[in-house]
Parts: structure tokens; sequence; C-alpha cells
């Protein structure tokens, strides 16, 4: 049976402006450690820069491994839900969304899902091997992916958070739905880098 393992994670912390901090680049380094015993295939990013920083560096761990952009996993607000679907605590967020910057971000995550939430394609000898990919992308990505990958309502995204570089494993195979094999682990991270980009009132 075909198998695609995407090992989703956010991108390092970052400051004020995007970019990643010292903190961040640790933690990226970290992942990558963690990651150096998997047969990886390709890393994959999003455009920002936060994101492509973090990719180079966990990827300095995984030689010979490609580094691409993926435009799909750009940060962005995969869905704005309708009022009744909206959590009192979200109240408000969603109000300088207008139809088409909704539509605009509905786009590219039906892309992300079309692009990467499937089994390998055919290759030019007529197979289909597994695949083992990274995708350094932002929380709101990977919490369309979780979302997707347990068919859960569009609005369900909402508050799957991801701490920075913690990892979630998703498995997708020929006639099977997708398995969430993990979910914002950091059992990479020492207890001091942990939970960056958690608010601080809902860190433990």
């Amino acid at each position: 049976m075909t198998t695609r393992r995407l090992y989703l994670a956010r991108h390092g912390a970052a400051d004020a402006f995007g970019e990643l901090t010292g903190i961040g680049r640790r933690q990226a380094g970290l992942l990558g450690e963690r990651l150096a015993g998997v047969p990886v295939d390709a890393v994959w990013h999003s455009p920002l820069p936060r994101a492509v920083a973090s990719a180079h560096e966990l990827a300095r761990h995984l030689p010979n491994v490609p580094v691409t952009e993926a435009a799909e996993l750009v940060d962005h607000v995969p869905y704005v839900p309708s009022a009744a679907e909206t959590p009192p605590s979200w109240a408000g967020f969603f109000d300088g969304y207008d139809d088409t910057e909704a539509a605009s971000g509905r786009r590219l995550a039906e892309a992300l899902v079309a692009r990467f939430a499937k089994v390998p394609g055919t290759t030019t000898k007529g197979t289909r091997p597994d695949t083992r990919e990274v995708l350094v992308t932002h929380a709101y990505q990977i919490a369309w992916l979780v979302r997707h990958a347990l068919d859960a309502p569009p609005s369900r995204w909402l508050g799957l958070n991801s701490a920075n570089t913690a990892l979630t494993v998703i498995d997708y195979r020929d006639g099977l739905p997708p398995t969430l094999v993990m979910f914002n682990d950091m059992s990479h991270l020492p207890p001091d880098l942990r939970w960056t980009g958690f608010p601080e009132g809902v860190r433990p």
C-alpha cells in the first residue's frame, strides 16, 4: 500500500518583523536533528522569510534532500466562518476580512490540500513509491490539514494551534482516510524552547 507521510512543522520563533530569531534557529536545528534519522525525500517551505530560514536550518541535518518553496504553504486564513460558526473567543477576529480576501484564502487552502493531502502520483516507470516529506509552514496551514485529515467541518481549524517547530505527522494511503499520527509534538525541544508561538495564557 502506497503511503505519503507528511511531517508538518511550524517555523521557528520569529520577531515582530517576521524574521527568525536565535531561539527560532535553535528550534529548527533541533527539529532537523530529530528528522536526521528519517529517510526524507523532500523539504517544502512557505515563501515567508521565517519559514525559509527554518527550512534551510533544519535541512543542514538532511544532506542531499532538496529544499523547495511551495506557494500553497504561505500564511493565510484558510476559511472565514460565518457568525454562527465562530466561537465567542474569536468574535471580532474576522471583522476585517471582505469577501474577496475570504475567497482568496479558501482557494489557497484548496490548493494546499490538492497538492499535498493525497498519496504520491505515478512515476515515469509506472510505480508509486512511498514518500516522506517535511512541510515547514504556519499554524493556520497545519490546522487546516489536520481538520481535513479528520474530515471535520471547515470552521474546526479554529483553535488548533501549533508551537514553533512542533511536529505534526499525517499519513495518506490508497483507499483509506488520512491518519493523524502525531500532533504538536515538542519532545525534541528542551523545556525552555517549548510552547513558543502559543499565547501566554494557554501555555501549560
